[in-house]
């Protein structure tokens, strides 16, 4: 793919607990063949250190990267494949506010931020640009594109009630990261697909990450087809 024809999904990681939430994402977001670009909020690297003991590095981001997304949900490394050498993927600092994706001229498809902390959402429906990440993320609206927001806290209270309701008027999906078991979950790993895979689709890309409904009782103890970034519990 050329640099003149790439349009990559933006997706913002905050320090919200959640960590692989994201790496689903991004394993579904690589194999349906997108271009990513990927911010990591500074506040996620103690997030990803805590739940996976991984030191995310800018000067090594594509090596800790690629250790991230072969982790499964448990922390197993090797789960996956990681990051395929032709993967097309761009690391950009939060505190990089000259990035590409800080301007409306930059081409995106949208972005996904995933996990969204309840300081995120308020920044984003603030209009504030602290980071990279809440940059990203106004211009996403102002620019009508798709901006999805996986918000992934409880209880919450009413101040972040009023502005995930700020973020639907403004056009976003708000999606809270919550698992559902109609699908058959065996593993951890299964709940976070679910969740990944409800992300990619408000975002309109296809995956085989979890079952879908067809309105069968009993349909989710039938063994199900998975993809080649599905491997939860094997």
């Amino acid at each position: 793919m050329t640099e003149r024809n790439r349009t990559p999904w933006v997706v913002g990681v905050s320090g919200a607990s959640g960590t692989p939430y994201a790496a689903a994402v991004l394993r579904g977001l690589l194999a349906a063949g997108e271009s990513v670009d990927l911010v990591v909020s500074r506040a996620s690297r103690l997030t990803l250190l805590d739940e996976t003991g991984i030191a995310f590095r800018d000067a090594h981001w594509r090596e800790d990267l690629a250790e991230w997304l072969a982790r499964g949900a448990d922390g197993k490394p090797g789960t996956f494949e990681g990051l395929a050498a032709g993967a097309d993927v761009r690391y950009w600092g939060a505190g990089d506010l000259a990035a590409g994706p800080s301007s409306g001229s930059y081409p995106v498809k949208g972005m996904l931020i995933v996990p969204a902390s309840t300081a995120c959402v308020a920044g984003v429906a603030l209009g504030l640009s602290k980071d990279l990440l809440q940059r990203v993320a106004s211009v996403t609206l102002k620019e009508r594109r798709r901006l999805v927001v996986a918000v992934r806290e409880t209880p919450l209270n009413g101040q972040t009630l009023k502005h995930l309701v700020a973020l639907d008027e403004a056009g976003a999906v708000v999606l809270p990261a919550s698992p559902a078991f109609y699908a058959g979950a065996t593993h951890i790993q299964d709940l976070v697909d679910f969740v990944a895979g409800r992300v990619l689709d408000a975002a309109g890309v296809p995956h085989l990450l979890y079952r879908r409904w067809e309105g069968e009782l009993g349909g989710s103890r039938a063994p199900r087809e998975t993809n080649g970034g599905d491997a939860a519990g094997d």
